[in-house]
């Protein structure tokens, strides 16, 4: 049992796995490019809770979702099919049936659980299908656990239930956030202030600075009346209005538009109805470096650009800063992370996240739904 009362499977007993089948709910929700994984970051870090259960001689079931219902598991299963002998199971029927047919080391993959309305809507009824498909959960899925979804937190009302290696060390590593010391510099981008402003309301009055860049700048922007022509700014602008003028809140002092085919550099009160923000430019690029290099602590949390775009100059920019500094680093959020891969710099981070609003969410408020779930299921 961990200090925070979370029960961890590495402390369950080997005999009480052996033969045992283990719902393990995964969080494989990852990109797919031209029928395989694109990116598969949440995929390696579940591969130790995985040969564990296999080493204790446990039938395992992958459970997760990827993107809407209509998407299809297929591909993370022939992912894992490369490491593991691995069945694909396309619905709960055929499960029963693979669990007699299938030899015990085969690990069953369990098709997408967002076919089922059940998942999204915690639906008792569908929780207890699941249920009946094994002898013990084990969430192993951080990146879903702010969730409150039938296999997060159904689940664990039903079946002993433990954390997998994964969350433990997330939990354990995102609680270092609590007492950073000081300078605290925390890097926010991405698109939606809303999941941001939990976290920033959290902080405030911890931190030494917040520089909110991305498309969560243009909130402030357009409280500040500028013209943002074209650039995506969240419908719930208004949100950002208590921290205008914040002396700890950073925002961009330029920003890289596209008008046409053309890029153009410019200060964020310049813009005409045409431009569009992509990036920040190269001034609020270096004003990063100062407050990085000095810093205690770093967290980061959303990419800088429109990462999809090809605007990454800025993100990479501010990888590198981050990874030649002393600080201690805690990152997360999927583009931010194809970032730091794509440079070979995720081993300078001192933890890089598997989560994107989970880990926006721990940290705003300590736990996450899946997580209590756990504690209050008896083993």
């Amino acid at each position: 049992m961990a200090e925070n009362n979370l029960p961890l499977i590495s402390d369950a007993p080997p005999a009480s796995l052996a033969g045992k089948t283990v719902l393990l709910r995964l969080d494989l929700n990852v990109p797919i490019l031209n029928g395989q994984v694109g990116d598969d970051f949440r995929l390696e870090k579940v591969l130790p809770t995985i040969e564990l259960l296999r080493a204790r001689g446990a039938r395992l079931v992958m459970l997760g979702h990827l993107g809407d219902s209509q998407a299809t598991l297929a591909p993370v299963a022939d992912y894992f099919s490369r490491l593991f002998p691995v069945q694909f199971v396309p619905n709960l029927e055929e499960l029963s049936k693979a669990k007699l047919s299938a030899p015990i080391e085969t690990i069953l993959c369990l098709e997408n659980l967002r076919h089922d309305a059940g998942e999204k809507s915690n639906d008792g009824a569908f929780a207890a299908r699941l249920a009946a498909m094994g002898d013990i959960y084990v969430n192993e899925a951080f990146a879903s656990s702010h969730r409150e979804h039938a296999s997060i937190v159904g689940l664990p009302r039903l079946l002993p239930s433990y954390a997998g290696l994964l969350l433990a060390e997330e939990v354990q590593n995102l609680s270092r956030v609590f007492k950073a010391g000081h300078p605290f510099v925390v890097i926010l981008g991405g698109a939606k202030f809303k999941t941001k402003l939990p976290l920033m309301k959290k902080l405030i009055g911890q931190v030494d600075q917040i520089f909110v860049y991305g498309a969560l700048a243009h909130s402030f922007f357009q409280e500040l009346g500028y013209e943002l022509g074209q650039s995506l700014v969240d419908e719930d602008h208004a949100v950002a209005r208590p921290f205008l003028n914040h002396p700890k809140i950073m925002l961009p002092v330029d920003v890289r538009v596209k008008n046409a085919e053309k890029i153009f550099i410019k200060t964020p009160d310049k813009l005409v109805k045409t431009d569009t923000i992509l990036d920040v430019g190269l001034l609020s690029v270096e004003r990063l470096l100062p407050a990085i290099h000095g810093a205690n602590f770093i967290l980061w949390n959303g990419p800088i650009g429109n990462f999809e775009l090809g605007f990454r100059r800025s993100t990479e920019a501010a990888a590198k800063f981050v990874a030649d500094s002393n600080a201690t680093s805690i990152i997360g959020g999927g583009d931010t992370v194809a970032a730091i891969r794509a440079l070979d710099l995720l081993n300078q981070f001192d933890f890089v996240s598997t989560g994107g609003g989970a880990m926006l969410d721990f940290i705003a408020s300590g736990t996450l739904p899946g997580i209590e779930a756990l504690k209050n299921s008896k083993i």
